[in-house]
């Protein structure tokens, strides 16, 4: 997993890239928390991201909860198809903030 983080206003983008399993997660929860705990929005740009397994979903819930406790919000954003499809059979779409 690689990671890019772009600040426009009070928004920070993260575009991930590669896989994010149970290899990088503490490495993609040490990028996405402590912006998310900063107060600003985060938009999680997962276009580039080839796979995800169940690890890597529980960093977006975590995500997003954290970003609930301090009244801001995730966004998920140009989810690839194979990141959507986890997304979807975990009925998440219900949950996390998804454009």
């Amino acid at each position: 997993m690689s990671y890019k983080i772009t600040e426009e206003g009070n928004i920070s983008t993260v575009f991930l890239n590669g896989e994010i399993d149970m290899d990088v997660t503490e490495k993609a929860k040490e990028v996405i928390l402590p912006i998310v705990e900063s107060g600003k929005e985060v938009h999680l740009n997962l276009k580039d991201v080839s796979y995800m397994d169940s690890s890597g979903i529980s960093v977006l819930i975590e995500s997003h909860q954290k970003a609930l406790e301090n009244n801001t919000k995730v966004v998920v954003k140009e989810v690839s198809k194979s990141v959507l499809k986890v997304i979807m059979m975990a009925k998440l779409e219900q949950i996390l903030n998804l454009e």
